[in-house]
Parts: structure tokens; sequence; C-alpha cells
């Protein structure tokens, strides 16, 4: 049979229990011609790792390995590849393995936006077969969202811009982020920090918004010019009245963020968008007559063309993301699963050690 005849993986087996996962073998999707293999040396855990083991975007099919923020090494290609990865490269894989690459929205460079999307993990191909993640051995993807990864970029600092990084960066890129413009980063968390980071490296004159001061240090530290801390400062919105050009929503609820006084901030024509994709039972109120001349919308990951863009820029500008490693194991995720669930990182985990324990 062709290598690699079955993936391993730390998968959850109960939404009601998935902050304990179990170890699976399991059977990869059929390899197509613009397939490519690759073995895992590290992974990013990522806030929707969260909502998919949880439930709390529906019931998945399951036991699922999650994990869409993979680094590794090419170890097969197919026989009608074309972007030049070949064996033994250094490798990224986002959070999204397929799309037709022949819509309108794939040839204009928006294949996150084909309406053939198919995520890294828990989604079915048009064979059913249902996409697996990257806590596991291996990975099987279209050679389209396999992205050499430049060498001067640690691996585990690597891993986290493949799908948190990329996503704060592409509405950052797409609306004008860049000297001369003052841009607020809402939710000062593990993709917020990265976008402080990256706003404040493309030019802008960066606002950190958080609800307390808590993260005042680190957000300066992190690159912030101003901090804002909204529920201690009752009257923020006012005295930033018609400051900002643009605004990234990085909360992870919707529902803690005051759309009302957020719009008071904004110059005309200004722009929020939110990254945010939370528990399905949220809802995002605000009052219409509040809105003339400023934009309210969303953005979802970002392309191959603009992850190139945002890794490009980390590596000239040798930008460093704050990362915390565990090693690959049962007993890591749970302790990754239970520390995001309360708060406790600062402000990405990357999983790494995959050799040791899938003892490759």
């Amino acid at each position: 049979m062709s290598y690699p005849e079955k993936f391993q993986g730390i998968a959850v087996a109960d939404h009601k229990d998935w902050k304990n996962p179990i170890k699976i073998d399991y059977e990869p999707k059929k390899f197509y011609d613009h397939d490519v293999d690759v073995e895992i040396d590290a992974c990013g855990v990522c806030g929707s790792d969260i909502h998919c083991a949880a439930g709390h975007w529906g019931q998945k099919k399951l036991p699922l390995v999650v994990g869409h923020e993979i680094i590794g090494r090419v170890v097969r290609v197919g026989p009608k590849c074309h972007t030049g990865v070949k064996k033994g490269d250094r490798v990224g894989v986002g959070a999204q393995v397929y799309a037709c690459l022949d819509c309108e929205r794939c040839k204009s460079d928006y294949e996150n936006y084909c309406p053939d999307f198919v995520t890294t993990y828990s989604q079915p191909y048009k064979d059913g077969y249902v996409s697996q993640g990257g806590y596991a051995t291996h990975v099987r993807v279209h050679e389209h969202f396999v992205i050499p990864i430049p060498e001067n970029i640690p691996t585990h600092l690597a891993a986290p811009l493949l799908c948190g990084g990329i996503t704060v960066f592409s509405p950052l890129l797409n609306n004008g982020c860049g000297p001369n413009k003052k841009v607020g980063i809402v939710g000062i968390g593990g993709i917020g920090h990265m976008g402080l980071i990256f706003a404040k490296a493309m030019g802008a004159e960066v606002y950190a918004i958080s609800r307390s001061s808590r993260k005042k240090k680190d957000a300066l530290e992190l690159g912030a010019d101003h901090f804002i801390a909204t529920k201690e400062d009752p009257e923020w919105y006012k005295k930033f009245s018609s400051t900002l050009d643009l605004v990234v929503v990085c909360a992870s609820s919707l529902t803690d963020v005051n759309f009302d006084e957020l719009v008071k901030v904004m110059r005309i024509p200004g722009r929020i968008l939110s990254i945010s994709v939370p528990d399905n039972s949220e809802r995002l109120t605000l009052k219409p007559m509040e809105l003339p001349g400023v934009l309210i919308g969303n953005s979802c990951l970002g392309s191959r063309k603009e992850l190139l863009e945002l890794l490009k820029l980390v590596s000239e500008k040798n930008l460093k993301i704050w990362v915390e490693t565990l090693p690959i194991s049962v007993k890591s995720v749970h302790e990754a699963f239970d520390r995001m669930d309360k708060g406790d990182v600062r402000y990405r985990f990357t999983f790494i050690d995959y050799d040791k324990e899938f003892k490759r």
C-alpha cells in the first residue's frame, strides 16, 4: 500500500468530555494527483480547536483530530503538482485544505471565500471523507494549501501564523493598514497580540483596545502606541471620537463588544472588521442609525497569496509572536484545552516533539 497506510492522531471522542482526548489510528483520505503528504513536526492551538472540540459550532463527526496551524516536512508529492513543492521541504498548512480554484473568487486570490471551501478538520470533502487536522502524524492536502516557510522563522513561531496570524493580517492588508493610518485592535489575546505586532510592523499608529488594563504592559511591549480600557473609562469613546481609520475585532465573544460605542471612534469612511467566530448562540447588536459612514464586516482566514506576504513580513522584519510550547501528547492536549478555556495562555500554544510521541 502507498505510504503512509494509516495516520495516527490525538482526537476528541466526545463533545461532553472534550478536554480528555484519546489516541487513534485512522485512514487518510484518498491521495489525488495534486495532493501532498506532510509529516507533522508542530501544530499551533487555535481558539477554533476549542470551539469545535467542545461542540460550540454544533455536533461534529467523532472521533475528530483538530489542529490547523501545521508545520512539517513534505514526504510525498502528487504526480501533477506544479507549485514547486518537493520532498523534504519545510512547509505549513493552515485552516483550509481545498477549494475549487476555478471560480471567480479563487481566480481573484480569494479562495478562502470559495463556495467549495473545505476546512482542515471536521468538514466533508465531496467524496464524503471528513477532514482531520494537525494533532497527528501526517496531513494530506491539496498542493495549493501547502505553504513554504522561510528558513529564519522558527517552527514553533511559524505554526500560529498559519491560522491566527493570517486571520488578523488579511483584514489589515486589505483595508489600508500602513503609514499615516490609525488602527485599533480589539481583544488582546491569541490573535489580537499578533494584530498589534503586524499593524505596528506595517507602519500604522496602533491602538490596543481591551476591557481592562490588565494587559496594558504586554500591549505596549507588543507594539501598541496607545491603550484603551473600555470598562474602566465609560467616556473612552468620547475621548477618541473620530480617531481610527480601521478596527479589527479579535475578541472571542462579540456579545461583549459595544458596537454602538465603537462606531463613534471611527473616522469617515472608517471600517470595522471582525475576525471572531463565536458560539452559534451569539448575536451582534447595534443601533442602525449610528452607522452612517462606517462599514462593519467580517473577514475569514486569508489566501495563499496573503499568507506568503505575511511570512515575508515576519521573515524580513524578524517579528516574534509570543508562544508557549508543549510536547504533543494526550496529557498536553488536555492541558492546553483546559488552560485555553480558562484564558491562561500568553498568547499562543504550539505542540512540538512529534517524533517522541509518535515514535517515528
